[in-house]
């Protein structure tokens, strides 16, 4: 656990994959942490001033010191509280780790997000589909284990958050067809086993209120581009 020495906050929003990475990591180690809720439509001088950059969460301040950006972050976590590792001390097993979690974000995450706001435009919509079907059978080969880190999550199950509870949510409400258990069995059965470990059960948000917003904003984006 963290010592009385030690200030730990997290800002963030529950609801986005990026800070649901940080709160699981935190889980894993034992961390304790004050949660600093944010608006991001009126974003608070805290988060300006911790994260003057991007202007985004998640932002972990430990004593005083802001880290952004969540991959980022879970290195950091990992590097300073060592118990549970999630990241391999092997510089080779560690670079792949980095690499799938960047493939994941760069070809998963924005082309996922990218077909769901493309509302106007099938031709895009369909280019990101396809590009993020790809990414996913490619992870799905890649696949060896009970999870990425073998039979404990590790840093590339904990980035791939997304995939597991955030794509089956986005594609329920833009009708996409990106993820399902018989195209991708292995990804499949590897997010449910993910989605009821304990250190990830009790921080994916709870998915109908998360579906009513967004939808309601999907809604909203489709009218406007009438």
């Amino acid at each position: 656990m963290a010592t009385n020495q030690e200030d730990v906050k997290l800002l963030g929003v529950v609801g986005s994959p990026f800070f649901c990475r940080v709160q699981i990591a935190l889980k894993f180690k034992g961390i304790e942490y004050e949660f600093v809720k944010e608006d991001l439509t009126n974003k608070s001088d805290l988060l300006l001033k911790y994260n003057p950059v991007h202007k985004k969460i998640p932002v972990l301040v430990h004593n005083e010191k802001p880290i952004s950006e969540s991959l980022v972050i879970l290195e950091y976590i990992d590097e300073v509280w060592k118990q549970n590792p999630i990241l391999s001390s092997d510089p080779y097993q560690k670079s792949l780790a980095r690499f799938w979690s960047k493939f994941i974000d760069d070809k998963i995450v924005t082309s996922s997000f990218k077909a769901v706001y493309a509302v106007n435009d099938e031709k895009e919509r369909q280019k990101n589909v396809e590009e993020s079907t790809e990414a996913l059978q490619i992870l799905e080969n890649e696949l060896k284990n009970k999870y990425f880190g073998g039979e404990e999550i590790n840093f590339v199950d904990i980035a791939a958050v997304f995939i597991a509870f955030w794509i089956p949510l986005i594609q329920d409400i833009a009708e996409l067809k990106l993820f399902n258990a018989e195209k991708y069995p292995k990804l499949y059965k590897w997010s449910q086993e993910f989605l009821n470990h304990p250190a990830v059960k009790e921080h994916v948000p709870a998915r109908d209120p998360l579906f009513a917003f967004f939808k309601a904003k999907y809604d909203a984006l489709v009218s406007a581009s009438k």
